[in-house]
């Protein structure tokens, strides 16, 4: 399993990515694991839910986070990434559930509202969690309301992913 903070992207439903939670066999380790991004659709109507609101939401237990670099949306054909203004890697709240029958472990992401430099492009993204806050998500040890406040304006930049033709050879 790569442990590297990647980008997220909202349009691969269904992949698999690298979470970090408490082990549930032994709440004193921190693990990484693999999961499924989606829930199980058995036990919901045939959807498989990929995120949750955080509005009014606690959420005691099944708490884990999703290491990212970056996250990408899609708007109107174009393609962009979010990235930290200053360059680091951060963390996506998430929920996990275990696996049951043959469909696998699995997380959803928690989503607020967008912060002013996201809202441009789109009204919702994932919870960001800052490696400073690690503990406190994972250990519920400060109120979901205080860590999932949006992020203020000039926390992210913001740009247009472009597709460049690359050359299929190269001659010296």
């Amino acid at each position: 399993m790569d442990s590297t903070a990647r980008p997220f992207d909202s349009d691969a439903p269904g992949s698999h990515r690298a979470i970090i939670r408490r082990n549930p066999d032994d709440a004193s380790e921190i693990e990484m694991v693999e999961a499924y991004w989606g829930s199980n659709p058995r036990f919901s109507g045939g959807v498989s839910y990929r995120f949750v609101r955080s509005e009014g939401q606690a959420f005691p237990s099944g708490r884990c986070l999703i290491p990212v670099s970056e996250f990408h949306m899609t708007i109107g054909g174009k393609r962009y990434r979010a990235a930290l203004d200053d360059g680091n890697h951060f963390y996506i709240a998430g929920l996990w559930e275990p696996a049951m029958a043959d469909w696998p472990d699995c997380f959803r992401v928690i989503t607020v509202p967008a912060n002013p430099d996201v809202a441009r492009y789109q009204d919702r993204h994932g919870a960001i969690i800052l490696r400073r806050q690690v503990m406190q998500w994972l250990d519920a040890m400060v109120p979901e309301i205080d860590l999932f406040e949006p992020p203020p304006a000039r926390t992210f930049v913001v740009e247009e992913l472009v597709e460049r033709p690359r050359q299929a050879s190269f001659a010296i």
